[in-house]
């Protein structure tokens, strides 16, 4: 029994399953690895939608509206801890998803009522399980065409660090819905998130909940997008109310249950995700399999073509035979290290580790700079270091994601110059490069100073009487030379401001001591971001080269491959007699007639304007 997910896809799948058909009798084992890779693809690929906002704007019961099942805990006193995926499944399950320090990914399955457990921050407080994400399926229509939510933890303010790592992982989404509820007007953080992800990410929308509990959310609606339209934003926003839709979910009558559901809002929200989000994803794999399949079936075609030529005029065939050699010969250079998409890509990759490596220090380094003014400013470090640790790591955290953003965009970049020097006369489609973040900062210690040391009452007194007796020993011998007792009104003065002046001295030297300790932990913390996460974008930028390399060198290889069998066909023919070359003539023809066939009925996949 087919499941839903692979209903969408029927056509597609049909149509590759068709060439395959059709190649079976021209053992090219090339072109059907490539057939076979665009179909594992066509049943693998999904659309990735991110729920990103505010702690408790109601993005856990947005998604549960969304796909009429409870698939994320919803509670006045439960917050999101770590990103919870949902994705179709044929029956409910639940399953736990780590990195272990070996670098391999562990998963474990629970059951469906343990969810809160591991997905809350009362039952998992500060992912003390070290979870990478919770992955939740469900049987629901909507999912199963392909589409995946994932619920990302609430931030408490967009700025926050895990804002930042939320915004490293959006290069891999195909779409972003920024919740906020109708309290209150969109802030300036919100506002930068969506200046960012636009451009990373190729759909965002916005959604404003609750509105049922607020009877000025109209107004906050208008509020909001007249602040996108400032900010040169354009993105769709829906009001929607998940009380409502849960109502209109739960009702047996009929005209009750549309009357809610239309108030609620969701229909235009799913609408959105169907035709603007899923929908185009599916254009977009539509398009992938014609180009893969009507690429392969033309080269196929094209050599009978080049052997139908031959065998019908023998003396044009040498002058074939020499075109096709230099053909070959061409198709072999691409092949070569000295290839120019080779010399570009190389040199490409070499450039942007370069740039992104230079990009994040001098990011960093503008950190530290204005952490040690804070330090120095501030006086003793210590009385404010939590609010100081928090501001270092959220900005860190902030610069290492735009590092990221920026490094995907520059990758993306490189391969369309690599695909236009591979071949400039041809339409190459790019790889998808779907390049996630292993999120480094995971493995970076926390920002901790060293324990500070004590000046209490004890030690201040001590100080005092050191310095004290100090002074009083020294004007008491002057004194004593004048005539005076060792102990007089002028030696116990100056006692007493030299034992003053040696406490202010001892507690300056304690807070340069903590100051400077603040600034070697800060150091110390800023070299491990940087040491794991320019290991992260080196890893990166490898896996995009090796990516366009395998892909361009085996487009490369299916070229030679097809021309050396147009070659050998053409050489054939000059050995063969006229009733041969007649017989071998009427089976191209017909060969060919069944190949355009199935090259017409693929094309049927797209759009007529597409098409043509």
């Amino acid at each position: 029994m087919a499941t839903a997910t692979a209903k969408p896809l029927a056509e597609p799948v049909h149509a590759v399953d068709l060439a395959l058909g059709a190649l079976v009798r021209y053992e090219r084992p090339d072109l059907e690895a490539r057939l076979r890779q665009a179909k594992d693809r066509l049943l693998t690929d999904h659309v990735r939608v991110l729920v990103v906002g505010e702690f408790k704007k109601g993005k856990s019961m947005l998604i549960n509206a969304v796909v009429g099942a409870p698939a994320c805990p919803v509670l006045d006193d439960l917050a999101t801890v770590v990103p919870t995926v949902v994705r179709h499944g044929s029956a409910p399950s639940v399953t736990l998803v780590r990195q272990l320090d070996t670098g391999e990914t562990q998963r474990t399955a629970v059951a469906l009522g343990e969810l809160a457990r591991y997905a809350t921050e009362s039952g998992n407080p500060g992912n003390r399980e070290r979870l990478t994400q919770v992955e939740v399926a469900l049987p629901s229509a909507l999912l199963g065409n392909g589409l995946v939510l994932v619920d990302t933890p609430g931030v408490g303010g967009l700025s926050s660090t895990h804002a930042a790592a939320t915004m490293a992982t959006l290069p891999a989404a195909d779409a972003v819905l920024l919740v906020s509820d109708a309290s209150q007007e969109y802030t300036a953080p919100e506002i930068e998130f969506l200046r960012q992800a636009r451009t990373a990410c190729p759909n965002v929308a916005c959604v404003l909940t609750k509105i049922d509990l607020y009877p000025q959310w109209r107004r906050i609606a208008e509020i909001n997008r007249d602040h996108l339209k400032r900010a040169g934003i354009s993105a769709p926003l829906f009001c929607v109310s998940s009380s409502l839709r849960w109502q209109a979910l739960s009702t047996s009558d009929e005209p009750l249950r549309v009357e809610l559901n239309t108030e609620s809002g969701y229909p235009e929200l799913v609408r959105f995700l169907r035709v603007d989000v899923v929908a185009k994803a599916d254009q977009l794999a539509r398009r992938s399999t014609v180009h893969d399949v009507v690429a392969v079936l033309e080269q196929v075609a094209s050599g009978l073509r080049t052997e139908r030529a031959a065998q019908q005029d023998p003396e044009r065939a040498q002058e074939l035979i020499s075109t096709l050699t230099a053909a070959e010969q061409r198709a072999a250079s691409l092949k070569e290290r000295s290839a120019r998409w080779q010399q570009t890509l190389n040199d490409g990759i070499t450039d942007l580790n370069a740039d992104i490596d230079y990009d994040l220090r001098d990011r960093l380094r503008e950190i530290v700079r204005e952490a040690e003014e804070a330090i120095e400013a501030t006086g003793d470090p210590t009385k404010t270091w939590e609010q100081f640790a928090s501001w270092v790591e959220q900005s860190v955290a902030n610069a290492a994601s735009a590092n990221y953003v920026w490094a995907t965009q520059r990758a993306r970049w490189l391969a369309g110059r690599v695909a236009a020097h591979f071949d400039q006369e041809r339409t190459q489609l790019l790889p998808s490069l779907r390049m996630e973040s292993a999120e480094p900062l995971r493995s970076v210690r926390a920002l901790t100073m060293r324990e500070a040391e004590p000046f209490g009452l004890g030690r201040k007194l001590l100080t005092g009487v050191r310095g004290g007796y100090m002074g009083t020993l020294m004007f008491g011998m002057f004194g004593t030379l004048a005539g005076f007792a060792l102990l007089n009104p002028l030696s116990i003065g100056a006692g007493v401001l030299l034992g003053r002046r040696a406490i202010v001295d001892e507690k300056k030297r304690v807070i340069t001591k903590r100051q400077n300790d603040a600034k070697t932990a800060l150091r110390r913390y800023v070299d491990d971001v940087t040491f794991h996460v320019s290991k992260d974008s080196r890893d990166m930028l490898r896996g995009v080269q090796r990516t366009l390399r395998d892909h361009f060198t085996g487009q490369a290889e299916e070229m030679k491959r097809s021309v050396q069998e147009s070659l050998r066909a053409a050489e054939k023919s000059v050995k063969a007699s006229k009733a041969e070359r007649d017989a071998r003539v009427a089976e191209i023809n017909t060969e060919l007639a069944r190949l355009d066939q199935v090259i017409k009925q693929v094309r049927t996949l797209l759009p007529a304007e597409a098409a043509s």
